[in-house]
C-alpha cells in the first residue's frame, strides 16, 4: 500500500501540534520507532524543531522510514535532497529501495550519482549487486563489478562477498570462485558467501570442502556459514558431523540452526530424526512449524505436512505467509484439486488481503493439480502480477502441453514488464513440450538481443531439450559444444532424454558419462541408459549399468501412481498385490485390456525391461501402477466422473499408448500427471500429441 504525501498544509498542521525535540534524543527516539505512526509523530517534532536541516538526522529519518516499509515516503523525503552530494544520504536510499525489492528503481538512481560526481564508496556497492542478484541480470552485474574495479574497491572484502553472490546467483559459478581466490583477505562472511555459491549452483561436495577448509584454517564458523553448509549435507554422516561443529561453537541451541538441522536431516532421509528435533523444542515460533512442515513436503510427504498444519491450527496458532507456502508446496505434491480447494479457501480466510507470493504460488498449485481453469481465473484476479507471476502461468500452460498458449501470454507479457530469466526458462520450457522449434530459436536468440538476459546453463538445458525431443541429436550435441559456459547436468540430462526417445546409444553414452561425474547419485540417469540399451537388446550392458548403480551405492527410485476417491489417497506399484480388493482390480483390468485390443492396441513390450519371455513381459506390463489406478478409479468413480492419477516418475511409453485406448472405449476424460508435465486424456488422443 503506497502512502500519499502530505500536503504542505498537513504537514505544517502536524508540526505546529506536535512537541519539540531535543538534537542529543533525535536519533534514539527514531530508532526506538517500531511504527509508521510512532515515527510519523517523531517526524512532526523534528520538523517543529528544525531539526530537518540537519543532515544526518534527515538521513536517519529516511532510513526509518524505508525499514518500516513506507519506502514511497522515504523517496520522497530524500527528494528533497537529492541534489546534496552526501554519499551516506544515497547510500540509505539505495539499501531502502533494495530492501523493499525495487531493484530496477534502486540502479536507474545510482546512474545519476556521476552527473552529481558523487563517487559510490564500499558501502554503495553490495547494494547494487544485490539488486543485480535478484534480477538475475549479469549484463549489469557485470557493469556493476567494472565500476568496482574504476572506484578502486576490487579488493575490499565487503564488496568482493557480494560479486561472490551475484555472480552464483547469475549462474556463473566459476566467476564467484575466481573472486573468492583472488581476495587478498578473507572474512567468515567470504566463505560463508563462497558456500552459499557452491549450494545455489548445486555443487553440494564443494561446499562441503570449502567449509572443511575454512574450519581447518582456524576460522570460527559463524550461523550464516553454518546454515550454508547445511543445505549442502546430502549424507547422514556428514550431518551428524555438522551437529557437532554447531555444538562445539555454542550454536545447536540458536533456533534458526536447529530449524535447518531439521531440514538437514530430511533431506538425508531421516525425517523420524528431523520430528525428534521439531518433537525437543519447548517453545515452537511459526519458523520452527514451517521448517517441519517444508520437511515433510521435501521427504515426499505431503499428507503428513498437512496433518501438521492441521495439528498447529488446532492450537490456535494463526499462520503467517511462510507456513503457508510450505503447505501450499506440500500440497502441489499431493497433486489433489479438492485439497487445493480446500486450502485455497484456508489461505482467504487467515489472509484479509491479497498477498503476490501466495497468490503466485496458489497458481503453481493449482497447475500442479491439473486445473489450468482455476490457475488462470487466480491469475486474472491478481490485482498486480510480478514477473514470477507471469512465469508461473506461462510454465502451466507448458506443463500441460498448451505451447501456443504460453506464447501468447509471454507476448502479453512483454508489453507490460521486461522478461527475465525465470520466464525465459518458462517460455523455452513451453516451446520444448509442445515440440515448437522455431518459436523456441527465436526465443533463445531474444535473450540478449531485445532484452540484455544472458543465457544461463538452465536456458541452454532447455534449447538441448527441445532438440532432443525433436530428433535433433546432432545439432544438439554441436549446440553443447559451442556453449559459453560449461555443461551442467541439465543440459547433458537433455541430451539423454532425447536419447532415450530416439533409441540413440552413441550419444546416449557420452551424455551419460558426463552426468557419472556431475550427477553420480541421481538414479534416474543410471536407469534412462540402461534401459536405452535393454530397448535395444543390449543385455549385457544393461546389467552392467545396474551393478555400476550397486557399486556406488545409489538406489533406484521405486515407481508408484497414487488417485484419490472420496477424500482417501490410494497408491499402487507395478504388480501390486497389497491392496484389500485387489482380486476386483485385476479381474476389471483383464476386461479392459481385451476391450482396448480389439480397438487395436498392441503391448509394447520393448518397455518391459526385464529379460524374461514375451507372455511374462505382457502380463508385467498390464500390472503397471499407472493402469492399477486408473481400473480402480473406473470401479469406484462415478460414470461422470474425471481420472485424475499422479505417477511420481515418467509415464511408461506403454501405458501412455493404452491410457489412450482406455479413454476412447471407456468415453472417459484421464488426466495424468507424471514426474514431467501433464497428460490430458480424451477420445483416444492425449494433449501431448505424443510429443513427450
Amino acid at each position: 500500500m503506497k502512502l500519499k504525501t502530505p500536503s504542505k498544509a498537513k504537514a505544517a498542521a502536524a508540526a505546529a501540534a506536535a512537541p519539540p525535540i531535543e538534537a542529543d534524543t533525535c536519533l534514539s527516539l527514531i530508532k526506538e520507532c517500531h511504527t509508521l505512526k510512532c515515527l510519523k509523530t517523531i517526524h512532526a517534532s523534528i520538523l517543529r524543531s528544525h531539526l530537518h536541516f540537519n543532515l544526518h538526522f534527515f538521513t536517519n529519518l529516511i532510513s526509518r522510514y524505508a525499514s518500516l516499509g513506507s519506502i514511497s515516503y522515504a523517496y520522497t523525503l530524500f527528494s528533497y535532497f537529492n541534489s546534496s552530494n552526501d554519499v551516506f544520504l544515497w547510500n540509505v536510499i539505495l539499501r531502502g529501495l533494495v530492501d523493499n525489492a525495487h531493484y530496477h528503481r534502486s540502479l536507474i538512481l545510482y546512474t545519476r550519482m556521476p552527473h552529481l560526481a558523487i563517487s559510490p564508496d564500499n558501502f554503495t556497492f553490495p547494494f547494487l549487486l544485490k539488486a543485480c542478484a535478484s534480477l538475475r541480470n549479469l549484463n549489469l552485474g557485470s557493469q556493476i563489478h567494472a565500476h568496482v574495479f574504476i572506484y578502486g574497491y576490487s579488493s575490499h572484502v565487503f564488496v568482493s562477498n557480494s560479486l561472490i553472490s551475484m555472480y552464483a546467483k547469475c549462474g556463473l559459478f566459476h566467476l564467484s570462485k575466481k573472486v573468492f581466490d583472488k581476495m587478498p583477505h578473507r572474512s567468515t562472511v567470504s566463505w560463508s558467501a563462497m558456500i552459499g555459491a557452491c549450494s545455489e549452483i548445486g555443487f553440494h561436495e564443494q561446499g562441503l570442502l570449502l567449509f572443511t577448509r575454512m574450519l581447518d584454517e582456524g576460522i570460527k564458523p559463524n550461523r550464516a556459514s553454518i546454515l550454508n553448509a547445511t543445505t549442502c549435507v546430502q549424507r547422514e554422516t556428514v550431518a551428524h558431523h555438522m551437529c557437532k561443529v554447531m555444538m562445539d561453537n555454542g550454536l545447536d541451541m540458536d533456533q534458526s540452526v536447529r530449524n535447518a538441522a531439521m531440514l538437514m536431516f530430511a533431506r538425508c532421509g531421516r525425517i523420524d530424526l528431523a520430528r525428534s528435533l521439531f518433537d525437543g523444542f519447548i517453545c515452537k515460533d511459526l519458523v520452527c512449524w514451517a521448517s517441519m512442515i517444508d520437511a515433510y513436503a521435501h521427504a515426499d510427504l505431503p499428507l503428513e505436512a498437512l496433518h501438521l498444519f492441521n495439528q498447529m491450527r488446532s492450537q490456535c496458532l494463526l499462520p503467517d505467509s511462510i507456513i503457508l507456502l510450505a503447505v501450499v508446496r506440500a500440497c502441489s505434491i499431493l497433486a489433489s484439486l479438492r485439497q487445493a480447494r480446500i486450502l485455497h479457501g484456508v489461505l482467504i480466510r487467515c489472509l484479509m488481503e491479497s498477498k503476490l507470493v501466495l497468490d503466485t504460488a496458489v497458481i503453481d498449485l493449482y497447475v500442479k493439480c491439473g486445473s489450468l481453469v482455476y490457475a488462470r481465473k487466480v491469475f486474472n484476479k491478481m490485482k498486480e502480477r510480478n514477473i514470477i507471476s507471469w512465469s508461473t502461468m506461462i510454465c502451466g500452460y507448458g506443463m500441460h502441453g498448451h505451447g501456443r498458449e504460453a506464447l501468447n501470454l509471454f507476448d502479453q507479457m512483454k508489453t507490460l514488464i521486461k522478461p527475465d530469466h525465470v520466464t525465459f526458462v518458462s517460455v523455452l520450457s513451453a516451446c520444448s513440450h509442445a515440440g515448437l522449434i522455431a518459436e523456441g530459436w527465436e526465443c533463445f536468440n531474444s535473450m540478449v538481443k531485445d532484452f540484455g538476459v544472458t543465457p544461463t546453463s538452465e536456458h541452454y538445458a532447455c534449447m538441448v531439450d527441445l532438440l532432443g525431443r525433436a530428433g535433433q541429436l546432432n545439432q544438439a550435441r554441436e549446440f553443447i559444444k559451442r556453449m559459453p559456459i560449461r555443461p551442467d547436468a541439465g543440459v547433458w540430462g537433455g541430451l539423454l532424454g532425447g536419447c532415450r526417445i530416439h533409441l540413440n546409444v552413441e550419444l546416449a553414452e557420452v551424455a551419460a558419462k558426463a552426468l557419472f561425474d556431475l550427477d553420480a547419485q541421481n538414479p534416474g540417469r543410471y536407469v534412462l541408459l540402461s534401459n536405452i540399451y535393454a530397448s535395444l537388446g543390449k543385455r549385457k550392458e544393461a546389467d552392467g549399468i545396474r551393478n555400476l548403480m550397486k557399486s556406488r551405492g545409489v538406489k533406484k527410485i521405486v515407481g508408484h501412481t497414487i488417485i484419490e476417491i472420496k477424500d482417501k489417497i490410494y497408491t499402487f506399484v507395478s504388480g501390486d498385490r497389497s491392496h484389500l480388493e485387489m482380486d476386483a482390480i485385476y479381474s476389471e483390468l483383464e476386461k479392459l485390456m481385451q476391450r482396448i485390443r480389439q480397438e487395436g492396441y498392441v503391448p509394447d513390450l520393448s518397455f518391459a525391461l526385464h529379460d524374461v519371455d514375451g507372455e511374462t513381459k505382457e502380463k508385467m506390463l498390464y500390472a503397471h501402477s499407472e493402469k492399477l489406478a486408473i481400473v480402480f478409479g473406473l470401479m469406484k468413480l462415478g460414470h461422470e466422473k474425471l481420472i485424475r492419477i499422479t505417477k511420481n516418475l515418467r509415464v511408461c511409453g506403454d501405458c501412455h499408448t493404452a491410457i489412450k485406448f482406455i479413454s476412447k472405449v471407456t468415453g472417459r476424460k484421464i488426466v495424468v500427471r507424471d514426474a514431467h508435465r501433464f497428460h490430458h486424456f480424451m477420445n483416444g488422443a492425449c494433449s501431448c500429441g505424443d510429443y513427450w
